[in-house]
């Protein structure tokens, strides 16, 4: 009997050594840090149109070079803004679906404008700015991939967000995220909200004390290049139609950045400086809450805000935007090393994309015979109200113009009986006539405009009826929303809409894609990789051909 007991109890304990090595075998693998890096207002062209300025060991031939490259991926909605991007990359929707139809929209119900991830429900953590850290997710409707991670293990794994911008660092974090980090351009720290903690940890204090925005400022802004490179890849650097960030008598590179030491915080933004300091964070961040060092998958999310701010000012042309990318690819390299060193070179997957691309400067288009214009959002409202009114005797008929998009006021038209078909006629009418645009689509029939296909798409996909205007303004191409000076981004051509997607690391083969493939397929392709959930709005698809 005894040996019948020891018998079978050594047969048990065999098959649960042989469930407990199978399990072990069959183990899901994933890699320990995936860091999502967006580059804001950066166009896909920029990867080859600088390429042979990007140094071997820098991030951009790396990326390529050892990763997967999609050439050929749009943003598949209006309006091509930077909200509007993160939202799209971290949660695979569109604002018809994830509600974020703008950096700012007229909210229809609330009757105001609101800006994309206000939340007056809670503090600054870190600053005694009061605003600007009035921030959250909240306003976003659905779950990103970084949520989706969190959800997939009971919230074990840490989920940071960081960008000079608060959008930019927000929303890619989701909702459900551990911190969120953005700069405060008053006191030169970086900041959070009482959304995610009530004090900043003993670190980020730390990091902020060491006011790096001033060694930055020290080294001053000057050419990184030799100036014949600068004229063989750029317009002249002195130009009437270039922004002036740095004071009306800073004309060209270089600049002197030493007079804002202590004074004024803000112009670090328009400096690749702002790509460096926000890599001191990530490193910052890595270390002090051990990203990559858990028993399962962490996420840094980072927005690197410089090349917007850059490229507002002087346009994709300038000494000002080479000498940016120049940077911001050491920068980049500078991070793969880190990771590399502390991660480990096979321990973690990078994306890098962009949430939206940029225009050139419609003066220098002009000069060198390129269709290109202005526009102005404030004149065009001012404009539609004034011939409104004279139409239906009637002021304000137009409560905004925003984003392309055109705002009727209907508490109003409802409240005096007005004919809101004949209004909305009215000012098709009126636009039809600039010279500047092209159509005018009815945002509520869009799927029915006479409009080609894509354009019709990426109508319907910007379309909210909470958020959205009742209008859509599709302007002529070169034609931006930009004041008197520099450059935008918005509408859906190509020099706005077609971004970079890089995958590397961790899980990604060495290859390229030429078949056309969607910021909406970003999110979905994480998700595949980790295996966890794509989040709740998705629509994307995953892009199969990256992983190996």
């Amino acid at each position: 009997m005894k040996r019948i007991v020891f018998i079978v109890v050594t047969l048990l304990f065999l098959i649960n050594c042989q469930a407990q090595k199978t399990a072990t075998t069959n183990t899901i693998q994933r890699p320990k840090l995936v860091v999502g890096i967006v580059v804001d207002q950066m166009r896909w062209d920029y990867l080859y149109r600088f390429n042979e300025l990007y140094k071997a060991n820098g991030g951009f031939k790396r990326l390529i070079g050892e990763g997967f490259s999609c050439d050929n991926t749009f943003v598949p909605y209006l309006p091509t803004v930077t909200a509007c991007g993160h939202t799209c990359v971290y949660t695979g929707s569109v604002p018809a679906i994830h509600g974020i139809t703008g950096n700012n929209w007229f909210d229809n119900n609330l009757q105001k404008v609101v800006y994309c991830v206000e939340d007056k429900s809670v503090q600054t953590v870190g600053s005694s700015s009061v605003s600007e850290g009035q921030m959250s997710p909240n306003n976003v409707f659905v779950t990103t991939v970084t949520d989706e991670l969190r959800l997939s293990n009971n919230f074990r794994s840490k989920v940071i967000g960081i960008s000079m911008k608060d959008r930019g660092a927000i929303i890619p974090a989701g909702h459900s995220a551990n911190a969120a980090y953005w700069y405060d351009a008053k006191s030169g720290n970086f900041i959070s909200s009482t959304y995610y903690m009530k004090d900043l940890p003993e670190w980020m204090k730390n990091f902020n004390q060491k006011k790096l925005v001033d060694s930055f400022y020290a080294k001053n802004w000057n050419t990184v290049l030799s100036k014949d490179v600068y004229e063989k890849y750029c317009d002249t650097d002195d130009n009437v139609y270039e922004s002036k960030p740095f004071g009306k008598d800073a004309l060209t590179m270089p600049y002197n950045l030493q007079q804002f030491m202590g004074k004024d915080y803000s112009k670090i933004a328009s400096t690749p400086f702002a790509n460096d300091l926000l890599l001191e964070l990530a490193k910052a961040n890595i270390k002090s809450e051990q990203l990559g060092k858990h028993d399962v998958t962490d996420f840094l999310a980072m927005s690197f805000s410089s090349p917007d701010y850059v490229g507002h000012s002087f346009g994709p042309n300038s000494w000002e935007l080479l000498d940016t990318y120049v940077r911001l690819d050491e920068t980049i390299g500078q991070l793969l090393d880190y990771l590399d060193k502390t991660i480990g070179k096979n321990n973690y997957t990078i994306f890098l994309t962009a949430d939206h691309a940029g225009a050139h400067i419609p003066e220098f288009l002009q000069k060198n015979k390129i269709p290109g214009g202005r526009w102005d959002d404030g004149e065009i409202k001012k404009e539609l109200n004034d011939y409104l009114k004279k139409q239906f005797s009637q002021s304000n008929l137009i409560n905004a113009v925003m984003e392309h998009d055109v705002y009727l006021n209907h508490p109003l038209i409802d409240s005096l009986k007005l004919d809101e078909k004949n209004i909305q006629k009215s000012a098709i009418q009126y636009l039809l006539k600039k010279d500047i645009v092209l159509n005018v689509v009815d945002k509520h029939h869009a799927a029915e405009a006479t409009i080609p296909s894509k354009l019709r798409e990426m109508v319907v996909n910007g379309f909210n009826p909470q958020r959205s205007g009742d209008l859509q303004i599709i302007m002529k191409t070169g034609v931006m929303d930009a004041g008197k000076t520099g450059m935008s981004h918005g509408v859906w051509n190509p020099y706005d809409s077609h971004i970079p997607l890089l995958f590397y690391g961790w899980g990604i083969k060495h290859g390229s894609l030429n078949r056309e493939t969607y910021m909406t397929d970003i999110s979905a392709t994480v998700a595949a990789l980790l295996h966890i959930q794509m989040p709740s709005g998705c629509i994307g698809k995953v892009i199969t051909e990256v992983m190996k």
